[in-house]
């Protein structure tokens, strides 16, 4: 049996958690920054850096009674070391390397989008090799081919603003609290998709691009001052599903390949669910998706992607340090 303490604190939630053998979550325990970062609109680095370090001992130390083991009985330290802001990143693996040195423990460090795939395979053990995935956050929008746990090439990528980032900035002009994604999301609700946005067009077939996307709601709304903000919200929700689901399609189609990860913060959006919910049906695809709860940061992704690499042997030393642009 191996027991994996996770830690999560790449952007502004403080996560740690404990689980064994990569698949059964003993206890995990969270702090949340939003209604700090509401304040400002969005993630204040500095901010966040703070609260981290002021959560992060309290939480380890919460795991660890919930679960009733001393610390000393865990058997490695999986940290997320990028990407994220780099302050926040620093909390979390240097908290890690000092409990890892203190436990004589190996440190593992986490590749955060690796992590967000784990959030999949935690909960879902029907998934297929090979597979694609569409990672969709708000710093990520991506498309890979995944021929195992640990043999990926990426197909295509955001050429400019991430698919949360782009929700974000629309929420805003639409003078919605952040985070936007939950924000756009719930209004779309009472709104109907009546408005027809641009999908730009990309050089590289699996690329996404929102920055157009973006500029023409900003005219839209500059010029239209009479609209429901709930029906330029469903007609923007609905235009960046439609560009997700539609690649990563066509990506399946040309690849013949029937399992589909969908992870990340923004695959807790609705539209997104019902789009590939329709296309799966449509087309004999299976999308899997993490439980709307872990779509977020969370450790208990963390740890059990570092399970895989205890599993292997690949550990990581104590000059480890943050990659704030990591990539897969």
């Amino acid at each position: 049996m191996a027991l994996i303490l996770g830690i999560e604190s790449s952007c502004d939630e403080t996560s740690v958690s404990i689980v064994e053998n990569g698949e059964r979550i003993l206890s995990e325990k969270t702090a949340s920054q939003i209604d700090v970062h509401a304040l400002y609109g969005g993630v204040v680095p500095e901010i966040a850096s703070r609260y981290h370090l002021e959560k992060i001992s309290i939480l380890t130390k919460m795991v660890f009674d919930e679960v009733k083991i001393e610390p000393k009985q865990i058997s490695a330290v999986a940290v997320t070391y990028g990407p994220g802001l780099i302050g926040p990143l620093l909390v979390g693996l240097s908290y890690a390397k000092a409990l890892a040195y203190a436990l004589h423990v190996p440190l593992i460090g986490v590749n955060h989008i690796i992590g967000h795939l784990n959030a999949v395979f935690l909960f879902d053990k029907t998934i297929v090799f090979p597979c694609l995935v569409l990672m969709v956050s708000g710093a990520h929008t991506e498309i890979f081919h995944m021929r195992s746990m640990n043999d990926f090439s990426v197909l295509g990528k955001s050429i400019d603003d991430a698919a949360g980032e782009s929700f974000d900035k629309v929420a805003r002009m639409l003078g919605l609290p952040y985070p936007g994604g939950p924000q756009i999301d719930m209004i779309s609700k009472n709104g109907q998709p009546i408005y027809d946005f641009t999908k730009p067009k990309t050089a590289g077939k699996y690329d996404f691009s929102f920055s157009g996307l973006k500029t023409h709601v900003r005219y839209f709304l500059r010029d239209n001052s009479n609209v429901k903000i709930e029906d330029v919200g469903a007609s923007f929700q609905e235009t960046v599903s439609s560009m997700l689901v539609d690649k990563i399609v066509l990506a399946a189609k040309e690849y013949r390949i029937k399992d589909i990860i969908v992870a990340g913060g923004v695959a807790a959006n609705s539209a997104i669910r019902r789009k590939t919910e329709e296309a799966g049906k449509s087309y004999g695809l299976s999308f899997h998706f993490p439980p709307i709860k872990y779509c977020t940061d969370n450790a208990s992704m963390i740890a059990a992607a570092g399970w895989y690499d205890y599993k292997a042997g690949r550990f990581a030393d104590l000059e480890l340090n943050a990659v704030p642009n990591l990539e897969v």
